[in-house]
């Protein structure tokens, strides 16, 4: 009797939602792009994780682990401040556990991110006043702040203070990285909001190569790093306060982008790569064009594309809103 050509998979367990998905994302080399400049850039695509961003990994693992050691029940009402991926994230894994979620957000939010919420069944808050800094964070943590007095069972995720942040992608991203390098960076470059990401890759890649450089990319008008505060349209990347899980000591060096550098990067990988990214990876292909020059050679990046360039269609891949960008 023939062996069925199914029989080895009989026993293989299915993901039982969507959530068991996030992760196991593809690290590529950006061979085409960085040709003939002497550095290799090892990419990893965190774009192709189920709810399209690096977000899904600390939203799974901050509600799961709320969820395991009781400070999150059946009843809690999940509230955060996003800009957007996040707060996508969130709903997505909310609506699998079914707990209610209040995301607050912004004008600088892309309209798409909103649909989606919006079908996730998450309710949204829109804060309208801009803050000192001339940003939104400050305005819509306060009305976190309000919401948390004012619903039942409230439970802020907290992202920027959440020490579960950093801890998604040390155990996450950083140790698939860890595994999948071909060889060891000598630097690892990421875009930096709250810091979450960058620290949890950095802890995690220097178990195994201590000697990796770590380089924070930051917006131009952020101020996490003591730069003075500016005007800045790109959501995903930057902050107008200084998140509580930062520890500098841990970034070697920043380099600053500002938004026209970043729409730059982001069309050059989609023209060279065919990688279809948003606005936070374009920003790091700018920073690595900064940086090499300045870097020995042979020189490997290792690097993250935090997401997908289908929820940018109205900004970095729309003229006009590109046109109205400053010019400097």
């Amino acid at each position: 009797m023939p062996v069925s050509i199914h029989k080895q998979d009989e026993n293989k367990a299915l993901p039982s939602s969507i959530i068991e998905c996030v992760g196991n994302t593809p690290l590529v080399s950006l061979r085409r792009l960085f040709a003939g400049t002497g550095v290799e850039v090892f990419a990893k695509l965190e774009y192709m994780n189920p709810g399209g961003s690096m977000k899904d990994r600390p939203a799974r693992f901050m509600i799961e682990q709320g969820l395991r050691d009781g400070t999150i029940t059946a009843d809690s009402h999940i509230i955060e401040s996003s800009s957007g991926n996040l707060g996508v994230a969130i709903a997505m894994v909310a609506r699998v556990y079914g707990l209610p979620f209040t995301c607050v957000v912004d004008p600088k939010t892309a309209p798409s991110n909103l649909k989606i919420l919006s079908q996730l069944g998450a309710k949204i808050e829109m804060v309208t006043e801009a803050d000192d800094q001339g940003g939104y964070l400050k305005t819509r943590i306060r009305r976190v702040q309000e919401l948390l007095h004012s619903i039942p069972n409230a439970v802020w995720m907290n992202q920027y203070a959440n020490e579960r942040n950093w801890q998604a992608h040390y155990y996450g991203t950083g140790s698939e990285m860890a595994k999948q390098l071909p060889q060891a960076p000598d630097c690892l470059i990421a875009a930096v909001s709250t810091s979450g990401s960058i620290l949890g890759c950095a802890r995690r890649l220097r178990e195994t190569y201590p000697d990796v450089k770590v380089i924070a990319v930051d917006a131009v008008g952020s101020v996490i790093f003591g730069t003075p505060p500016k005007r800045r349209e790109l959501p995903g990347i930057g902050s107008s306060r200084v998140p509580e899980i930062l520890v500098r000591e841990e970034i070697d060096d920043v380099i600053h982008v500002n938004d026209r550098e970043s729409v730059e990067g982001c069309r050059d990988l989609l023209y060279h790569e065919g990688i279809f990214a948003g606005g936070s990876s374009g920003s790091v292909i700018a920073a690595i064009k900064k940086l090499i020059p300045t870097v020995p050679k042979p020189f490997r990046i290792c690097t993250i594309l935090p997401d997908r360039g289908d929820r940018y269609l109205d900004m970095v891949y729309d003229e006009d809103w590109v046109d109205r960008l400053p010019t400097t």
